[in-house]
């Protein structure tokens, strides 16, 4: 069989398999939201350019191995709705070894893998999914007899890119908390030698994922990473600095306790341990499951900072974060305050603060006052204007 015919293009693909070029246009315009700098710098930013564009590449093939996780980034995949499960795995990318998804075990599975890196060699894209253990004393991982760090790096140097998903697979997540027993570690860590990819997240966004693939296969290039090797796309901001909170927390108010009267409303839930000032990643423009609201501050949980190495797993749940460029203006009421005390500092500042409202209000109060003396005035002299004068006799 030849390769126009193994591999066919998207498009081929998506055409003989049934899939609407509708819900194509829709995929297309939700990865143009996803990866703006990347994806989304067609001619004349439009959708119908990026479907020409994605659906004249070949399908990329990708290659699926699991290490230590809770296979949470791959459920994550699987609930994408737009478009579902089995477009996005079967229809948009050839996934040609996913331990999970696959039907083939055993002798079978590992012949599917030798098969799909021989014939892809320096073309499939490998997706690693959770932290690598590297202490040999223990056995702690093995793959077809191999301990999982010598499969990583085989399959790796045949790659043509690396894409470490989750926060186990970027920098060893769970698994790397102490006292990390199985010496757990990031990919990048191991695998040298070829482009390397990290999504952090528990779970990251399946779209991330899609966009980056696609980016490379239809542009020949990743998108641009900062210094932890994270498309900036997705990690370039703090949860902060879109957090529907945020107005809450500039203003000052404050969750106190989970159910009180201020968690209720939706305040800030900055000093209940919220990450969000440290922690860069898109959870609060792009939900999970296209559902509005569905991620942690939305439904009314401080976000615990997985995307970032020394946060999550290293501080306590309820600790706070400093907080270095996003702080309230001064004329805020203070996100902490001892109950009772006030210096003078804060007495002085405080008492310039109400002389000059209480200085405003009694200007505008006199104001009003004088205002509603003279229409009474105008008023009264109307009035006895035309009231008769005494002893005219008039009735």
């Amino acid at each position: 069989m030849s390769d126009a015919k193994r591999y066919p293009t998207i498009a081929e693909h998506l055409e003989a398999s049934g899939v609407s070029r509708r819900n194509f246009i829709q995929l297309c315009g939700m990865l143009m939201a996803t990866a703006p700098a990347g994806l989304a710098l067609t001619k004349g930013n439009s959708v119908l350019h990026l479907a020409d564009i994605i659906g004249k590449a070949r399908r990329p093939s990708v290659i699926w191995l699991h290490f230590q996780d809770c296979t949470g980034c791959t459920e994550t995949l699987l609930r994408t709705s737009a478009p579902d499960a089995a477009s996005l795995v079967l229809d948009i990318i050839s996934l040609d070894y996913h331990e999970t998804l696959m039907a083939a075990s055993g002798a079978q599975a590992e012949a599917a893998l030798e098969q799909a890196v021989k014939e892809n060699v320096n073309k499939f894209v490998l997706v690693a999914e959770g932290a690598i253990p590297v202490k040999d004393d223990g056995g702690y991982l093995e793959l077809a007899g191999k301990p999982g760090v010598q499969v990583l790096r085989d399959v790796a140097s045949k790659a043509a890119a690396v894409i470490a998903i989750g926060s186990c697979a970027s920098w060893g997540g769970v698994p790397s908390a102490d006292p990390n027993p199985t010496g757990a570690m990031g990919v990048d860590s191991i695998v040298s030698g070829k482009p390397i990819i990290n999504l952090p997240g528990c779970p990251p966004n399946p779209y991330n994922l899609l966009a980056v693939v696609l980016e490379y296969v239809t542009m020949g290039r990743l998108p641009a990473l900062d210094e932890f090797n994270r498309p900036k796309f997705a990690y370039d901001r703090t949860i902060h600095e879109n957090c529907p909170r945020r107005a809450h927390f500039d203003a000052g108010r404050f969750a106190q306790a989970f159910g009180d009267e201020g968690h209720r409303k939706g305040y800030c839930l900055y000093k209940l341990g919220c990450k969000g000032p440290v922690t860069h990643a898109a959870c609060s423009t792009r939900h999970f499951n296209e559902v509005p609201g569905v991620w942690p501050i939305g439904i009314g949980a401080p976000c615990l900072g997985c995307t970032e190495k020394g946060v999550v797993w290293r501080l306590a749940t309820f600790e706070t974060v400093p907080i270095h460029q996003a702080t309230p203006p001064d004329t805020y009421p203070p996100i902490y305050s001892a109950a009772g005390q006030i210096k003078v500092g804060a007495a002085a500042l405080v008492g310039a603060i109400a002389g000059a409202v209480g200085g405003a209000t009694w200007v505008t109060a006199q104001r009003f006052q004088s205002s509603n003396e003279a229409a009474a005035e105008k008023i009264a002299a109307k009035t006895e204007a035309k009231q008769p004068s005494p002893g005219t006799g008039e009735n």
